[in-house]
């Protein structure tokens, strides 16, 4: 804990890169670990999703089922550490494997998150772009039991979230692979840096000259090109690192 304190201090420029693990202090359940949403239910993929009505009303299902997990879900010492390095200018940006918007509820600027696999808070048609909050869509939901259509274009509305087999959102890579060129500490937290492209980020900031930690309760594949590794709990190691008082 101390070498993490010490290599954020001597940092210009950091970029913090956060799984499912930093939510799960939270309560939210992890998709893909042992026993996660994925080990119970296939997931539904994009192609199924548009080619198929059925497959469309069975996501808005799933969606509003979970809801209450991510409803009940608060920012925990993880995400308070984070925003308040972000507050003080030392983290430039948090670059999230989540769709929780919980580095956003915790005070973290939007400009300053940038969300590679979308945001399960709101829903957005997948023609037009038209952004849809999710209550008007559930007591629509629940009333007809038929999966939303966008009211300007008639196309097909999808929780802002990228599904199995959709194409990575371009301008967030974008943004990711600007920040973490531009850092020379990059800080990957609570993810199991098995899922590309977005595992490919610490790589780069890696072989671009940053210094590399990672914090996650479980061994991952990266841990041997890291500077710095530990295996802990992330609120409990955030917070003193960040000296919450909490």
């Amino acid at each position: 804990m101390n070498e993490l304190k010490r290599a954020i201090e001597e940092a210009h420029r950091i970029v913090a890169f956060t799984g499912a693990g930093i939510s799960t202090e939270s309560g939210i359940p992890d998709f893909r670990s042992p026993g996660g949403i994925w080990t119970k239910m296939a997931p539904i993929y994009f192609d199924d999703f548009i080619s198929s009505d059925e497959m469309r009303r069975e996501a808005w299902r799933r969606k509003f089922a979970m809801d209450e997990s991510f409803a009940r879900a608060m920012p925990n010492k993880g995400h308070m550490a984070l925003a308040k390095l972000v507050d003080e200018g030392r983290i430039s940006h948090i670059i999230t494997q989540n769709i929780d918007n919980l580095h956003q509820d915790s005070g973290v600027p939007d400009e300053k998150v940038i969300e590679l696999h979308g945001n399960t808070t709101y829903a957005k048609c997948l023609d037009c772009g038209a952004r849809y909050e999710l209550e008007p869509l559930k007591a629509a939901f629940e009333e007809t039991g038929e999966a939303p259509l966008c009211t300007s274009c008639g196309g097909y509305v999808k929780t802002a979230t990228i599904s199995f087999g959709q194409a990575m959102p371009e301008a967030e890579m974008e943004r990711a692979h600007e920040a973490t060129l531009l850092c020379d500490l990059f800080i990957a937290i609570g993810s199991s840096l098995q899922v590309y492209p977005a595992a490919g980020f610490p790589i780069l900031a890696k072989r671009n000259g940053a210094r590399l930690v990672i914090l996650n309760r479980d061994p991952t594949e990266l841990d041997d090109i890291a500077d710095l590794v530990l295996h802990d709990e992330i609120g409990p190691t955030l917070g003193p690192v960040a000296m919450l008082n909490m």
